[in-house]
């Protein structure tokens, strides 16, 4: 029976799942299945009710063997939300070789030096992305193997997530019968399905809008040079036309995604809607270009929140390969034109490259960060590694917290 390659996204309205394997005659990863159920007992990504959590994934799960006609064991999981921090660091050690030839241990020996800098007691390290070595002074160096020197130093980035998030994200997993090969930080898995190696050289950013939240990932010459989690999502949308028009979240939610468009221009002044027919409830006629002016609001504190962090990063305005939108909320009329006014740079709604799937569902925006996961999981099992990815210079340290979840929940149902 053939293994599955999984990718779980865990969000705060809607767990996806999406299931892929690798083909060896040149076309990469082939998707075969995606599949979503509502996620209960998730709040901006962390676990907020482990029962309704397990049985939100559980059921995710469950669609998704029922579309591939295959059992998933397994599965590359996101880490997401507010409680995941990056921090910068810089690790130095001598060349073990008396030739001085750097060597892949050498190289490894500097990450971890990097890694073992302050990292706070209830913190994990997800990732460590090296952005540049240095070898005897010499500055600038994207891979020393094979050089010579003494003296190797690396300047990394450290990604790190709360522990008890890591750990009740873990164990919902777990409890809901699967084995975790890895976690990833979604906004890394999304950028890594979405663009290719040239814009990644370029300079581009992706902008994953959520439902709680909308995360920012900047990579320049091939590196991740930023990366931030923005506290408003598409729920934050809805919650303003609920205020606006004074009804209740689903029938706001209903009228977002019936006649919401974020270019308040683009709707005729004398334009109406009836609540009823559209989101149900009492019968009243409102203005559509009212409800434009509210959603095209709070997307433009979005794109502005965004711009604050492209400046942060030192490339507002300045992204050669500009910007991909990808998230549920990337499939909001008008939103690529909001995005390409308050970030002046080129914007675009991402969809993955260089994969077969024989279900369309696999391209949809919202499904970019499990589909991203596949791809990741494919490059990381030695299948499918492609040039300029990330995974290839990445270095994962091994991610304790993940068996000793396993451990506890063993020891649980034993």
């Amino acid at each position: 029976m053939r293994e599955l390659i999984c990718g779980i996204d865990v969000g705060s309205r809607v767990v996806r799942a999406v299931a892929g394997e690798f083909v060896e005659d040149g076309r990469g990863v082939r998707l075969i299945g995606a599949a979503e159920a509502p996620a209960e007992g998730v709040r901006r990504g962390t676990i907020t009710s482990m029962e309704d959590a397990v049985a939100s994934i559980t059921a995710a799960i469950e669609q998704l063997e029922r579309m591939s006609g295959s059992p998933v064991r397994r599965a590359w999981v996101s880490v997401s939300g507010p409680y995941v921090t990056t921090r910068s660091s810089r690790g130095v050690v001598a060349v073990a070789r008396t030739d001085g030839e750097v060597q892949d241990g050498d190289v490894e020996r500097a990450l971890e030096a990097a890694r073992a800098g302050a990292t706070p007691p209830n913190f994990e390290v997800l990732h460590i992305i090296p952005r540049a070595y240095v070898l005897d002074h010499q500055d600038g160096i994207r891979d020393p193997i094979g050089m010579t020197g003494a003296r190797l130093e690396v300047d990394a980035s450290i990604i790190q997530a709360v522990s008890a998030h890591i750990r009740n994200l873990t164990k919902s997993v777990y409890q809901a019968g699967l084995e975790i090969d890895d976690l990833v930080l979604g906004s890394l898995a999304t950028a890594e399905a979405v663009t290719t190696p040239r814009q990644r050289e370029l300079g581009v950013t992706v902008v994953n809008i959520g439902a709680t939240t909308t995360s920012v990932v900047v990579q320049e010459e091939g590196d991740v040079v930023h990366l931030a989690t923005i506290p408003i999502g598409g729920e934050h949308v809805t919650s303003d036309i609920a205020i606006g028009l004074r009804i209740s979240l689903d029938q706001a939610e209903r009228v977002k995604l019936a006649v919401g468009t974020a270019i308040a221009d683009d709707v005729k002044k004398q334009e109406e809607i009836d609540l009823e027919d559209v989101a149900g409830g009492v019968p009243e006629r409102v203005s559509r270009r009212y409800v434009a002016e509210i959603i095209e609001a709070r997307m433009e504190e979005i794109f502005e929140r965004v711009d604050r962090e492209l400046t942060a990063a030192g490339c507002s305005g300045s992204l050669p390969a500009g910007v991909v939108l990808v998230g549920g909320g990337a499939k909001l009329p008008g939103i690529v034109e909001v995005a390409r006014q308050k970030l002046r740079l080129p914007v675009c709604v991402g969809k993955p490259y260089a994969v077969d799937s024989v279900v369309e569902r696999a391209f949809d925006p919202g499904f970019a960060t499990a589909t991203g996961l596949v791809i990741w999981g494919a490059a990381g099992s030695g299948g499918g590694r492609r040039k300029g990815s990330v995974v290839q210079t990445m270095f994962r340290p091994l991610n304790t917290i993940v068996d000793r979840t396993k451990h506890a929940v063993r020891g649980i149902f034993s």
